[in-house]
């Protein structure tokens, strides 16, 4: 379901992009560091890391050849982006300061063995830390999608991802990084409004196919589809000028590699 990189810039890499300073800024790490950027997608959180941290160097790792070759193509040679698996990283033992995931852990199949191998390639001391959307709660855009869709469609319930992600939350991601091996872990919320021009620049990303909720909206014939579209434009909140203003929280977590 990922793997094209404009579909998903116009869906959720406009928002991730606006996510990605914010973690930072909390991770409060120095300045000439070593960065590798697990699930790197089109280069939002490796951009961030680059305009506001001053890195000696980032590497960003990515399984999708799309998103891959968008993150090249916006970022040129400022980082540098391989193709590669998080629970397998290209990258030596004790390589990086900084061993960072945005918005991504939760569609990794062994999230427990893709942080094992941060903590790996991370050298002691050195931070691990990430990002994943409030899948069940504040992550409004996706939210008020699938309580469309399940009013419509009950099954389409077992598709949401705040019933099949309950990594997405702070408890959850602080009890696995601490169970990988990471200690000092401490978690907090991210918060960012998602305004959107009109109705279509809500709907249209849906019609990309990228994601669970695009491809759930593709998967539909076409009465189908319009049944969803009339009722999401029914009962989106609406502001006098005609955006739509929701929030979007992300959860983020670090912790540290041991022996520093």
């Amino acid at each position: 379901m990922w793997g094209r990189g404009d579909p998903y810039e116009r869906y959720v890499g406009r928002w991730s992009r606006r996510v990605a300073p914010l973690f930072l800024d909390w991770l409060g790490t120095a300045e000439y560091l070593d960065w590798v950027d697990v699930g790197c997608g089109t280069g939002a959180l490796t951009a961030a890391i680059l305009d506001g941290c001053a890195p000696a160097s980032v590497v960003g790792v990515d399984p999708a050849d799309g998103f891959v070759a968008t993150a090249r193509e916006q970022l040129g040679d400022r980082a540098t982006f391989v193709v590669g698996d998080a629970a397998a990283l290209p990258l030596p033992d004790a390589s990086a300061d900084a061993v960072v995931s945005a918005l991504v852990l939760n569609f990794v199949p062994d999230p427990r063995a893709a942080l094992e191998e941060a903590l790996r390639v991370a050298r002691p001391g050195g931070t691990v830390a990430a990002t994943v959307w409030d899948y069940a709660g504040r992550m409004d855009l996706m939210r008020r999608f699938w309580d469309a869709a399940a009013a419509l469609d009950p099954e389409a319930s077992r598709l949401d991802e705040g019933a099949r992600f309950p990594l997405a939350h702070p408890d959850a991601l602080a009890a696995l990084l601490t169970a990988a091996g990471c200690a000092e872990v401490a978690t907090t919320a991210i918060e960012i409004p998602t305004v959107f021009a009109d109705f279509e620049d809500y709907w249209t990303p849906f019609l990309g196919g990228q994601g669970p909720a695009p491809a759930y909206a593709m998967s539909l014939d076409a009465a189908a589809r319009e049944a969803l579209r009339a009722r999401l434009e029914e009962t989106l909140p609406r502001e006098a000028d005609g955006s739509i203003a929701l929030t979007a929280r992300a959860w983020a977590v670090r912790g540290v590699r041991p022996g520093g």
